[in-house]
């Protein structure tokens, strides 16, 4: 037995028309047409589905049972055509991201805020990508988009530039090292760094600057969360080094104190991977646009965008 979607529509008009010829209306096909479409879905069933005789036109136990295979095939069926119609138009799709950076947590919430009011119909979901390879991730089509500060050559992926950042020195007001200036590799030596449970290959301190200068500190703390960092640099219990849009509310708070890494400061930049046939969906560019501005708005113009 061959059912096709118009018969499941047909039998659904006739059941709520109550007849051929409103059915056939309906529908926008003739009552001739309808007549000969029921017979040949009879002919098929080898039962019938109508009561002929009865006024309106009546199903039949067959008939009903067709018809509740109809009440539910069809709404499901539409909601697929309309979900692949969103997909078309990029009103609709799926956003998993992953972050290979820690601390990027503090600037993509407000983000994905935005972004779920304008993309309601997108499926947002987060993957910290410290437990996997993300990018590899990215190539497998698990994540659609990864945060990174190191960008690789990767075929079949964009690595879009979103804005430039400072990582800071941070320590208690009453350490030390609060009365420099500036903070050199050296001034590490004697310290306890508290830093963000990951590789040394993925935290700033080191790539840009200790690992270079070929300096350990005396130990190493680490604490998964931001605001349990600061509470124990706070407690002058070592130093930290976090990028400049985490540490925007402690620069005016007298507890703690803020320096430049090495005279001139140091600057990195984060990107956006993503697939390169999704970089220009309509979402994905939105998403982009929002994580590039973002910063700017929580430092009031400390993180520069990436040219």
């Amino acid at each position: 037995m061959h059912i096709e979607f118009r018969h499941l529509r047909t039998i659904k008009a006739i059941h709520e028309a109550g007849g051929l010829a409103k059915a056939a209306d309906q529908l926008n096909i003739t009552q001739s047409a309808l007549s000969h479409q029921i017979k040949g879905l009879e002919d098929q069933a080898g039962v019938e589905l109508f009561v002929r005789r009865s006024k309106p036109m009546r199903l039949s136990a067959a008939g009903q049972r067709l018809l509740r295979a109809a009440e539910k095939i069809l709404p499901e069926v539409a909601a697929l055509e309309e979900e692949f119609s969103g997909l078309r138009a990029g009103k609709s799709g799926r956003l998993h991201i992953a972050i290979e950076c820690h601390a990027c947590f503090e600037w993509l919430f407000p983000v994905l805020e935005e972004f779920r009011k304008a993309w309601p119909e997108v499926d947002v979901d987060i993957r910290p990508g410290l437990a996997f390879g993300a990018l590899p991730a990215l190539q497998r089509e698990e994540v659609d988009l990864v945060v990174s500060s190191d960008p690789e050559t990767l075929p079949g992926v964009d690595f879009t530039p979103l804005f430039d950042y400072e990582p800071v020195f941070v320590a208690s007001a009453r350490h030390p090292l609060a009365a420099k200036d500036w903070i050199a590799a050296e001034d590490f030596r004697e310290e306890t760094l508290i830093t963000y449970p990951v590789e040394r290959t993925r935290l700033d301190v080191f790539t840009e600057l200790l690992t270079p200068a070929k300096v350990e500190p005396r130990a190493l703390r680490q604490a998964e969360l931001t605001a349990v960092i600061l509470l124990l640099v706070a407690s002058n219990r070592g130093v930290a080094v976090l990028p400049d849009w985490v540490v925007r509310e402690v620069r005016y708070n007298s507890d703690y104190v803020t320096r430049k890494l090495t005279e001139t400061g140091l600057t990195k930049r984060l990107y956006a991977a993503t697939r390169s046939d999704d970089t220009r969906k309509p979402f994905m560019a939105n998403v982009l646009k929002l994580a590039r501005t973002e910063p700017l708005k929580l430092q009031r113009g400390f993180s520069r965008p990436a040219p």
